[in-house]
C-alpha cells in the first residue's frame, strides 16, 4: 500500500538526492586521493573495518597490547604507501623483494600489487591459453597470488616447452638482481619472436590464431621494454662506477 501512494516526483527526487550523495563522495575521494596519496575508502577498511571483520579478538585482555601496536603499525603503513600502478617498471624480485628484505617493509599495498597483475594478465594471457599445456598452466600462475606457487608454475611449464611466458615470471619473481632478470628477459624474447613468426603467418586463419598473435605482439613489446630497462640500469650502474673509479 505503502508502494502504491509514492509518485513520480519521489523517485525523481530519490535520484537526484542519490546522485548528488554519489557525486560529493567521489570528489573528496578524488581531494583526498590528490592530497594524501592514498585512498580514504581504502584507508578506512585497512584501519578499521579489517579489525572488525577480519577476526581480531577484541575478548582477549592478554593480547590488547598487541592488537593496538597492529593496529598503529597498519595504520602507519597505510598513510606511508601511495597508490600506484605498476606496469613493468619495478621488478617484484630483483627490487621490490630486495627493498622488503632490507628494510622489512612492504614498498607496495595488495592493491598495487594487485594492479601490476591484472596488467600481467593483460599482457600475457589470451582466451586460447587454454589450448596450449604450457600456456594454460600460465594462465593460472598469473592468477595465482602465492609468489612461490607461481614460480613453480613456471618452472613446470618450462619443462613442457620454451614457454616465453614462463621466462618473463622468473625474471620478473624469481631472479634477485637485475643481471639475472635481464638474462631471463632475453630468453624469453628470443622464444616470443619465434612464437611471433609462427603467429604472424596463421593469424587470418580464425580468431583462434587472431588471438594468439594479438598476445605474443604485447608480449614481446613488452618484453623488449623491460630488457630495456634492465640494460638502462647496468649501464647507470657501470657509469657510476666508473665515476668512483677516476675520482680515486
Amino acid at each position: 500500500m505503502f508502494l502504491n501512494t509514492l509518485t513520480p516526483k519521489f523517485y525523481v527526487a530519490l535520484t537526484g538526492t542519490s546522485s548528488l550523495i554519489s557525486g560529493l563522495i567521489l570528489i573528496f575521494e578524488w581531494w583526498y586521493f590528490r592530497k594524501y596519496g592514498t585512498s580514504f575508502i581504502e584507508q578506512v577498511s585497512v584501519s578499521h573495518l579489517r579489525p572488525l571483520l577480519g577476526g581480531v579478538d577484541n575478548n582477549s585482555p592478554s593480547n590488547s597490547n598487541t592488537s593496538n601496536g597492529d593496529s598503529d603499525s597498519n595504520r602507519q603503513s597505510v598513510s606511508e604507501c601511495k597508490v600506484w600502478r605498476n606496469p613493468l617498471n619495478l621488478f617484484r624480485g630483483a627490487e621490490y623483494n630486495r627493498y622488503t628484505w632490507v628494510t622489512g617493509r612492504e614498498p607496495l599495498t595488495y592493491y598495487d600489487m594487485n594492479l601490476s597483475a591484472q596488467d600481467h594478465q593483460t599482457f600475457f594471457t589470451c582466451d586460447t591459453d587454454h589450448l596450449r599445456p604450457a600456456d594454460a598452466i600460465m594462465q593460472k600462475a598469473w592468477r595465482e597470488r602465492n609468489p612461490q606457487a607461481r614460480i613453480s608454475a613456471a618452472h613446470e611449464a618450462l619443462e613442457l616447452n620454451e614457454c616465453a611466458t614462463a621466462y618473463i615470471l622468473l625474471a620478473e619473481e624469481e631472479a634477485t638482481t637485475i643481471v639475472e632478470a635481464e638474462k631471463l628477459f632475453k630468453q624469453a624474447l628470443k622464444a616470443g619472436e619465434g612464437c611471433y613468426r609462427r603467429s604472424q603467418q596463421l593469424q587470418h586463419h580464425g580468431t583462434q590464431y587472431e588471438a594468439q598473435h594479438s598476445k605474443t605482439l604485447s608480449f614481446c613489446y613488452q618484453c623488449s621494454k623491460s630488457e630495456d630497462l634492465c640494460k638502462t640500469f647496468c649501464d647507470s650502474q657501470g657509469h657510476f662506477i666508473r665515476c668512483l673509479e677516476w675520482l680515486n
